[in-house]
């Protein structure tokens, strides 16, 4: 009986807590489904939890590129420059938001801000937004780039097996200076 006592007082505990906050981000790079990163953000890791939403591109268009001598995908905070970029939405959990910040080098090398988003699909559970509207979701960009990167080619999509010729290189495989 003091097993069930003791299970009920921890749910009435529990009922009392709040619920884990959740934070949604966009990734529009090795993150997302198909790509490199992606097992970084896939449930069971030591990462934190990342629960898959839907589909959405940026209101804004921002350049994204492909840089550096390791082909990596960059967001340039330059709103209004390049093309509205497609990616997916994911709810983080704080563990994973600590996760992504020190894995994308913020505040260093990336930002983490909010965009802006249309979305195209929703897959997020209890909250049902439609094709179509817009929502706000921290997204990893750049104010720390070489004035070069503006020149290069601006892509929608990031793919990193796509038809541009640039390899990705992943972190495990870069050699350090």
């Amino acid at each position: 009986m003091r097993a069930v006592g003791a299970a009920a007082l921890f749910a009435s505990l529990l009922s009392y807590l709040p619920p884990a906050y959740m934070t949604l981000i966009f990734v529009y790079g090795t993150l997302k489904k198909g790509q490199p990163n992606h097992f970084r953000i896939q449930p069971d890791q030591a990462n934190g939890k990342a629960e898959f939403c839907g589909h959405a591109r940026t209101v804004e268009r921002y350049p994204l590129v492909i840089a550096g001598k390791y082909n990596i995908p960059a967001l340039l905070n330059r709103p209004g420059e390049g093309q509205r970029v497609q990616g997916e939405v994911y709810k983080v959990d704080n563990t994973m938001l600590a996760f992504l910040d020190a894995f994308e080098g913020c505040p260093s090398m990336y930002q983490r801000t909010l965009a802006q988003l249309e979305l195209q699909d929703w897959e997020g559970g209890e909250q049902s937004p439609t094709a179509g509207s817009i929502m706000e979701a921290f997204v990893y960009s750049t104010t720390s780039y070489q004035p070069a990167w503006l020149k290069q080619t601006f892509y929608e999509s990031y793919d990193a097996y796509g038809d541009h010729g640039l390899t990705y290189i992943n972190r495990e495989d870069r050699e350090f200076d």
